[in-house]
């Protein structure tokens, strides 16, 4: 289907009918996304500063068959917030719908615009004596909206779950420019499909969120953290394991860590305190929350004895102070960082099975070392399968040497994260970088299913062409 651009023409008729300030040209940031990987067209900007607004934007993009691009935070991986080819399209930024619209501390619940950041959502429930979870590397400039229409993921998956996971309700506006009223606050609504979870990941393909109805939680009396050396990704498993018997629902973060990422820390941020003085090969990072009355340093110490006996532990700290807690973390927090500098060949966002880990962490390796000599950067939320997997030159390479090995590397891995009934996107999306192997890995009947609902939804194909699904972003149609 072909789309029309975001011209001046289109521009005059919007502005019959929305505040001067809502449109301008679209520059800058609007136009990036991190990795560098995907430039935007130069097409028009809106910043909407209500849902009727919001409304009367897709509506009018629908009549005309301009495509819409929903722009968060601009945090994404995948290159779903930018449109690198075909008719310039109006990009919709939320960032002027961020107001906090209620907390309802006896519900458990807050209302956010979409358009509101992270960490200002994680803020309001805290001051409330709330605790909003979900807790992502970018959580300072990240917004609502994005993480819920890519379904992110962050540290505390373990104990919280998914953005999908910690959303009651949503106010969204779908692709012929209808408002859906759905910010109920509702734990039990059984009255047929869900539209949440239909809009929640689908990345702005379906419709745009402009409000959101999301969980909170109590506060854990007290917190404890610790990282612990173990000899193998198979020993972390059987550790996570003996945590989450000893404390349950307790254990809100289990992060496995890589020789391979400390060390890439003293090459670029030297300034990041390590906890060991010799990188050790493999270490846990434990993050623990108990109720009143139980001591988390107490637990954590019996754990560390209970693992040293079992042959699961070597060395570990157990953090005695908020100072040291933050230097634990701020190791963890600064990997993706430390990546960025040093310049990948091929980065993977994958999931497998938990007792697929170990296989997939040592096989993986093999199949890199059949392309070439690299070094791999293997580390993330071991808790729930999740890893970041990252091939990167050996010292003194650059990542432009090795253009040609880039796609062999990532057909390599991505085969044997499918052979381990894995997923070739664990927390990042599809976006448009991933498009090609979800056609490849996908499930037939579900891709079906997936281009009917998009058709039924958005039969113009204007809501962020090119991104989870293919086609949409064609030559110009006047």
């Amino acid at each position: 289907m072909t789309l029309n651009p975001a011209d001046d023409a289109f521009a005059a008729q919007l502005r019959e009918t929305l505040p001067d300030d809502v449109l301008r040209p679209a520059e800058g940031r609007y136009l990036e996304e991190p990795r560098g990987l995907y430039h935007g067209r130069s097409g028009l900007l809106a910043l909407p500063r209500s849902v009727e607004e919001v409304s009367r934007l897709v509506a009018a993009a629908q009549a005309a068959r301009v495509g819409v691009v929903p722009f968060g935070g601009g945090t994404g991986l995948v290159g779903g917030q930018t449109l690198p080819e075909g008719p310039a399209p109006l990009i919709l930024s939320l960032e002027r719908m961020n107001a906090i619209r209620a907390v309802l501390p006896s519900e458990n619940v807050l209302v956010a615009e979409a358009g509101a950041i992270l960490a200002d959502v994680q803020a309001a429930a805290a001051s409330a004596g709330r605790l909003f979870p979900l807790s992502l590397a970018s959580e300072g400039s990240a917004r609502i909206g994005g993480t819920l229409a890519t379904n992110a993921g962050g540290v505390n998956v373990l104990r919280y779950g998914n953005a999908r996971d910690l959303c009651l309700g949503l106010e969204a506006v779908l692709p012929d420019g209808r408002i859906w009223n759905g910010l109920t606050r509702l734990r039990k609504d059984n009255t047929g499909y869900d539209l949440r979870n239909l809009l929640i990941g689908a990345e702005g393909t379906l419709g745009v969120i402009t409000a959101a109805a999301l969980k909170l939680w109590p506060v854990p009396a007290r917190d404890g953290t610790a990282m612990i050396v173990v000899p193998s990704p198979r020993a972390a498993l059987d550790l996570l394991s003996l945590a989450r018997e000893r404390m349950g629902e307790g254990v809100s973060a289990f992060e496995l860590i890589h020789r391979q990422g400390l060390l890439f820390l003293t090459e670029v941020l030297p300034d990041v305190r390590q906890p060991f003085a010799t990188p050790p090969e493999w270490c846990v990072l434990i993050e623990v929350g108990l109720a009143r009355g139980l001591d988390p340093s107490e637990a954590l110490q019996s754990l560390f004895a209970e693992a040293l006996d079992a042959g699961l532990a070597s060395d570990g700290l157990i953090a005695q102070s908020q100072a040291q807690r933050d230097a634990f973390w701020s190791v963890r927090e600064h990997l993706p960082e430390a990546n960025r500098r040093i310049g990948s060949v091929s980065s993977h966002d994958i999931s497998v099975p938990l007792g697929a880990l170990p296989e997939f962490i040592e096989r993986g390796a093999d199949e890199v070392g059949r392309i070439g000599r690299f070094r791999i950067n293997c580390f993330g939320h071991v808790g729930d399968g999740n890893l970041h997997y990252n091939v990167f030159p050996m010292p003194g390479g650059d990542r432009a040497d090795h253009a040609r090995e880039r796609e062999p590397i990532k057909r390599a891995l991505h085969d044997l994260v499918d052979s381990l009934d894995g997923s070739i996107s664990a927390e990042h999306g599809i976006g448009r970088m991933k498009v090609e192997d979800l056609e490849r890995y996908g499930d037939a009947v579900k891709l079906d299913a997936m281009r009917a609902i998009k058709a039924a939804l958005d039969p113009a194909g204007i809501m962020n062409p090119g991104a989870v699904l293919r086609g949409a972003a064609g030559a110009s149609g006047s």
